[in-house]
């Protein structure tokens, strides 16, 4: 009999880069981009590679879901990210409920459906600016 699954640790980086953009239904270029503008921190192996945990998946959605559905350029969105962990309040939270109208249920945009791996994505050229 196999043993029960341990909880997952959402902080436990364990996606390297092509998974993380296939869960998020992005180019891996994208998420170097997001990299680059200092949005996300993936941790590195020895070897540099880059690997995501279940929150980077999340803070994707949330710049997805903000450049995207709300029109917020990527420096608006370092701001907001700013904001949130120096005021320690849900500022993203708010605004996803706001704009949706649902001011019960607070919660991140839902993953999107994964994209076949045989389907390209767009780059930052298109998908983001």
């Amino acid at each position: 009999m196999a043993s029960p699954r341990p909880d997952r640790d959402p902080e436990r980086p364990v996606y390297v880069i092509s998974v993380a953009a296939t869960l998020v239904s992005a180019h891996p270029r994208t998420l170097r981009i997001y990299e680059d503008e200092g949005l996300l921190c993936p941790a590195r192996t020895p070897t540099n590679i880059r690997l995501y945990s279940e929150n980077d998946i999340r803070r994707i959605l949330w710049i997805r879901h903000l450049t995207r559905e709300r029109g917020v350029n990527l420096a608006g969105i370092r701001i907001l990210f700013e904001l949130e962990e120096r005021l320690g309040a849900r500022i993203l939270e708010a605004l996803y409920a706001e704009g949706t109208g649902d001011a019960e249920s607070i919660r991140p945009p839902a993953e999107p459906a994964p994209v076949p791996l045989t389907q390209s994505t767009p780059d930052r050229s298109t998908a983001d600016r």
